[in-house]
């Protein structure tokens, strides 16, 4: 994990009780919840196997275990999950090297949240080795702290990464806002405690107490993000 030291954690002018905001990568920062998929489909492809396009759903947002093993029960495919971890993160590699999206809006609000020192921290189930990739594009710059699938116990649905991204910022759960585009991420924030946006990008998530459900990170900035603790 990776970290720098966070600006104070201090109530806003406008009353404000945010603390700090934690972003998921995939599909909520960099639109690349696609590219999992297309090398999914490209490597089973090489071991003799077709993807049904049902399972999408199933493996977006978790975490590299959950979403390999689930591909090789389903196939039946002769490879072991360390072997097909190294096969999908060297195609994921080797896709965000020729072309990197960012999400709509995504640019604007890290902007926004480094010009007003907000303690921000990026939560993603993707391993370090991509997510140091990724950050690359983003600018580490604007990140107080990371958080790789692959360094904590239990990654997402489990709320140990925003746990864990909290403390190290400093930050109560109930005071930190988090984005996140997939509802393994969602239940993963929930469970911290935080209060949380959705942002879906492949499958819906429905609104539910405590979250908010937007149709695009343009939706997302500064004062709404401290208006969602203001009402809590």
């Amino acid at each position: 994990m990776t970290s720098t030291v966070p600006a104070p954690l201090t109530r806003t002018a406008d009353g404000s009780a945010l603390q700090a905001v934690l972003l998921d990568m995939d599909g909520t920062l960099v639109d690349t919840e696609g590219f999992w998929w297309d090398v999914e489909v490209e490597v089973f492809a090489g071991l003799g196997h077709v993807l049904d396009e049902s399972w999408r759903h199933v493996v977006v947002g978790g975490p590299m275990t959950r979403s390999a093993g689930f591909l090789i029960e389903a196939t039946g495919a002769d490879i072991t999950l360390p072997e097909l971890t190294v096969l999908l993160n060297q195609g994921f590699e080797d896709r965000i090297g020729r072309s990197l999206p960012l999400m709509p809006g995504a640019t604007r609000l890290l902007a926004e949240l480094s010009a007003h020192r907000v303690p921000t921290a990026l939560v993603s189930a993707s391993h370090r080795r991509i997510i140091d990739r990724v950050l690359d594009s983003l600018g580490r710059r604007h990140f107080a702290l990371t958080v790789a699938g692959d360094e904590v116990p239990r990654t997402k649905p489990h709320p140990d990464p925003y746990l864990f991204a909290a403390a190290g910022l400093g930050a109560e759960p109930a005071r930190c806002a988090v984005v996140e585009d997939t509802a393994t991420g969602v239940a993963a924030a929930e469970a911290a405690g935080c209060q949380v946006v959705a942002v879906p990008s492949v499958a819906p998530i429905p609104p539910a107490p405590g979250r908010t459900v937007v149709g695009s990170l343009e939706d997302v900035d500064l004062t709404f993000l401290r208006s969602l603790i203001a009402l809590r």
